[in-house]
């Protein structure tokens, strides 16, 4: 007697279904992430996004689509580090300007330092004056902290405890950077014109990193805090007795 043919299925049941629900669960997230980052007031790290949204949802996925699906707008999702934000579509920057800013340019030591910072961070004053084989006045340092370029970061565990500095999110969405490892390497730089003549052998550019931990050699600022409060300062002098006036009767 002829057994009846199995049943054969030309598709995987349980598996379109599964897409199905993945599909289901990734646009709720976009719809998630899109609200929290039109609501936030500066730019929205991973980690909270990945708070808010359904477990095994893809964020690194979640994000690209709404990135992708803003591409052509008037808005833009861009990317700071492992921080999200709506930015205006760069072609359309002139239609939202109300007033000409005039820009103060950097010094050539400003730009300088900026740069051994960004390529060579954490790093010190001396590390920066050694590089650049001359002296910085404290006000160039203090120039690009105004602009919030860089920042302190901690301590050198050196003699001296030297500041060490390294730059920071402003210093990337400015620039236009997703992130340090953007900045352009020796090539780069070369064929921008910004290297002449033959290098020195063996020079190089370093592969540069903003990672916010400390590193080995480095130990928090707020460790130099109670040094600042136990510091001896001079008791002001008492102020000398004035005599009282005499009246009409003296």
């Amino acid at each position: 007697m002829a057994q009846p043919a199995e049943k054969v299925e030309l598709f995987d049941v349980n598996s379109d279904e599964a897409l199905a629900r993945n599909e289901v669960a990734l646009r709720e997230a976009e719809r998630i992430v899109e609200a929290m980052l039109f609501a936030a007031a500066e730019p929205l790290d991973e980690s909270e996004m990945a708070r808010r949204i359904a477990e095994g949802v893809s964020l690194e996925q979640t994000l690209e689509r709404l990135r992708a699906h803003y591409a052509g707008r008037g808005v833009n999702l861009s990317r700071v580090g492992k921080k999200w934000f709506f930015r205006t579509a760069s072609d359309l920057n002139w239609i939202l300007a109300r007033e000409q800013v005039e820009e103060k340019k950097l010094s050539r030591a400003a730009l300088e330092t900026l740069a051994i910072i960004a390529y060579h961070q954490p790093t010190t004053r001396a590390e920066i004056e050694e590089i650049r084989g001359v002296a910085i006045s404290k006000g160039t340092l203090d120039t690009l902290l105004e602009t919030g370029w860089i920042r302190l970061r901690g301590r050198r565990k050196a003699p001296g405890r030297p500041i060490t500095y390294g730059t920071t999110d402003a210093f990337l969405m400015h620039f236009g950077l997703e992130q340090i490892g953007d900045l352009p390497g020796l090539d780069e730089l070369k064929s921008a014109g910004l290297f002449d003549g033959r290098l020195p052998k063996g020079f190089g550019v370093p592969q540069p990193s903003d990672d916010t931990a400390l590193r080995d050699d480095e130990e928090p600022l707020e460790d130099a805090a109670p040094e600042l409060l136990e510091m001896d300062f001079p008791e002001e002098p008492e102020a000398p007795e004035v005599p009282e006036p005499l009246n009409d009767d003296g």
